[in-house]
């Protein structure tokens, strides 16, 4: 459905943040399968071609495509600078077709082989890639050369920060007394809540409290399995809430949950929570692998511990919450100091404006 505000007449031009944005129509993904999303990709890709082909004016220093899905976004952004002459850089969130086969969105051989090609093709009619992950720089290096692919990590709002939570906040009466393992985010097959749900069963009976807050696709069934499995007093389900009240829900949470299920498609992601996380200086639980994991351990920001392994997840809960809340404290501050060191938002920024300058002047020598 379309956006409140919005219809087929429009409007096609705004300002936001002083900034003019255009926009085209496009074919709407409903709640249609496969075709139906397969046709809303394709609809804006061709849409903005034409139309910004006729409304877009040259002069432009050079051209930035952000990518969290799908790939094929860029193809208007290959369009205008052909036309224009242009330098494009693409800041790639997640790599296609490999995001596709971790997810099951798609499963044919022969689709994601299509795919990848295409995939390639794109790559290597940019001037250069930005990625999220080192993961993903040395994945894409067997595409382009490594020399055109630069690494910048995403950033968090500036409202994730350390809070101190009022006495009266009504936050506080959504949650269960004891001790809080909280996790915030996207439900769906890729976080391995089977993991999660077999870890709470290992510390039923105790003082501990896992708190979801989130939405997904999986949501019915990690309802249903908390019935069957007995886990009504220690798994609470809250629902959705807007992300400017996750800090002080993570404020009031003892330590903060991210998992992800073990391939080599997701190993290769650093979670987007893991990072607000650390923004808010908290403790993190982790149970994933590669970057992630690595990031959690680099940090020292909490305790992480295999995919897929609910034994060590449901140890690594109980650690935490052995400590005394100053150890606690001392590996979320630890985790603040790693997020303004790497994922500040300004340094980024920089890092950014850096990058496209550098593209700029290269491509007109």
């Amino acid at each position: 459905m379309l956006a409140t505000g919005f219809s087929w007449r429009g409007p096609w031009t705004q300002t936001y943040g002083g900034i003019k944005v255009l926009r085209v129509p496009m074919i709407l993904r409903g709640r249609g399968g496969g075709s139906r999303l397969a046709a809303n990709y394709a609809s804006f890709a061709l849409a903005a071609a034409i139309v910004g082909t006729v409304r877009l004016r040259s002069g432009f220093d050079v051209i930035f495509v952000f990518e969290p899905s799908p790939v094929s976004v860029a193809l208007p952004a290959l369009v205008f600078g052909r036309l224009q002459s242009t330098p494009v850089v693409m800041w790639i969130q997640d790599v296609w077709p490999d995001i596709l086969a971790g997810t099951g969105a798609v499963t044919s051989p022969r689709l994601l082989s299509v795919i990848g090609m295409a995939s390639r093709a794109i790559h290597r009619q940019c001037n250069h890639l930005l990625v999220t992950s080192e993961a993903f720089k040395t994945r894409l290096s067997l595409d382009v050369p490594v020399q055109d692919i630069g690494y910048l990590p995403q950033w968090v709002e500036d409202f994730y920060q350390p809070t101190t939570v009022p006495a009266g906040a009504p936050e506080r009466l959504e949650l269960p007394d004891g001790f809080i393992v909280l996790f915030a985010g996207n439900l769906g097959s890729a976080q391995a809540f089977e993991t999660v749900l077999a870890a709470a069963e290992k510390t039923g009976g105790t003082n501990i409290h896992w708190v979801i807050l989130g939405d997904g696709r999986q949501r019915d069934w990690i309802c249903e399995q908390i019935r069957i499995r007995g886990l009504t007093p220690s798994v609470h389900m809250l629902g959705r809430r807007p992300a400017t009240s996750m800090p002080t829900f993570f404020a009031l949470a003892d330590c903060l949950l991210v998992c992800l299920r073990d391939s080599p498609e997701f190993n290769g992601t650093i979670p987007a929570k893991l990072q607000s996380y650390m923004a808010c200086g908290r403790p993190v639980v982790a149970a994933l692998e590669g970057e992630g994991r690595r990031i959690v351990e680099q940090a020292g920001c909490g305790v992480a511990v295999g995919s897929g392994r609910p034994d060590e997840l449901a140890a690594a809960v109980q650690k935490l919450a052995a400590m005394i809340p100053e150890e606690r404290n001392e590996l979320g501050s630890r985790g603040r100091r790693y997020y303004e060191q790497h994922f500040d938002r300004q340094k980024l920024v920089a890092r950014l404006r850096a990058v496209l300058m550098d593209v700029k002047e290269s491509c007109a020598r």
